[in-house]
């Protein structure tokens, strides 16, 4: 089971550094400020922990706050189940002005004097929910002949980007400060752009606007609890108190079934072959991981009683 699962995490260090990078696995909060860029972030991770390898799941811009799960060693391979998860946003947007970049960093670009209702906004979001197609803004990761969209807009180019599908489980109204402002709260899957939802509902209300803060306040299975803050991170770094903050891999695969498997099994499947797991419920083709003893052991596809691995994890040393 997941709660028996133990994070592999590093000895302390009393001096506060290691002779290597050491091999750590598990997963890590930190409840990212505004300013830093996320892989900068990660960076911060793995030297604190003296860790070899280290990932994040799902890019925050900058200027966004809020859950970065920061992946350690085997924890990587999670880091595709932790990014398709639904994640949650709560955010603000400013009416009545649009920006080159969709947030308050942009230059201003075209303005409006029309505020909408609170009745207007929460009848614009319900065109907003379920299967939407969403062209991601145009100062964006996203590659346009192979260079990033970002790069070209900083040239001053203006780009034909293609819509992308994003799925939005939910979208509403928590709060209206004043007459140019809205807070919401969106919760979607992954690959959305909250600048592009704050940019396409300033235009369907007819006021244009643009998103003034962001927070991310889940991801997947992780929330803010237990989340650390990089001045935390900084104060304990290197040391044994680090430890408590590691949480271990499996909770990344929260979201695919658990299928136990047996001692012989678990070997086949760490040399990346087919093997035997107990299963229930789990459907012939379904994607799912294999523990032994709580620990994971390979994620894969089940098929007819065995599980054929796409990765596996090395055991804890």
């Amino acid at each position: 089971m997941i709660a028996d699962a133990i994070a592999t995490v590093h000895p302390g260090v009393p001096d506060g550094r290691g002779d290597e990078p050491m091999d750590i696995s598990g997963v890590i909060l930190i409840d990212k400020p505004a300013g830093p860029t996320s892989t900068a972030v990660v960076n911060k991770v793995r030297w604190a922990f003296d860790a070899k390898k280290a990932g994040h799941a799902g890019t925050l811009d900058p200027d966004a706050t809020g859950v970065l799960a920061v992946a350690l060693g085997e924890a990587t391979k999670t880091v595709p189940y932790i990014t398709d998860a639904l994640k949650a946003y709560t955010f603000k947007i400013r009416f009545g002005q649009a920006t080159n970049t969709d947030d308050a960093e942009g230059e201003v670009i075209a303005q409006s004097d029309t505020r909408p209702t609170d009745d207007q906004i929460k009848q614009a979001l319900s065109g907003f929910i379920g299967e939407i197609e969403q062209v991601p803004p145009q100062f964006s990761a996203v590659k346009i002949d192979g260079q990033r969209a970002y790069k070209l807009a900083r040239d001053g180019e203006t780009m034909d980007i293609a819509a992308r599908p994003l799925w939005v489980e939910e979208l509403v109204l928590t709060d209206r400060p004043d007459a140019d402002h809205a807070v919401l709260e969106m919760t979607c899957g992954k690959g959305g752009y909250v600048r592009a939802i704050a940019r396409d509902l300033g235009k369907v209300l007819g006021c244009l606007g643009h998103v003034v803060s962001l927070r991310r306040i889940w991801s997947g299975p992780f929330d803010l609890d237990g989340a650390l803050t990089l001045d935390t991170l900084d104060a304990i770094a290197r040391t044994p108190d680090l430890d408590a903050y590691l949480q271990p891999l499996e909770i990344g695969l929260a979201d695919l079934p658990e299928l136990r498997c047996t001692p012989e099994g678990a070997v086949r499947l760490r040399n990346g072959n087919p093997g035997m797991v107990i299963a229930s419920d789990v459907d012939y083709g379904e994607d799912c991981w294999a523990s032994l003893d709580g620990r994971a052991v390979a994620v894969g596809v089940y098929q007819a009683g065995e599980l054929h691995p796409s990765r596996v994890f090395l055991p804890a040393s």
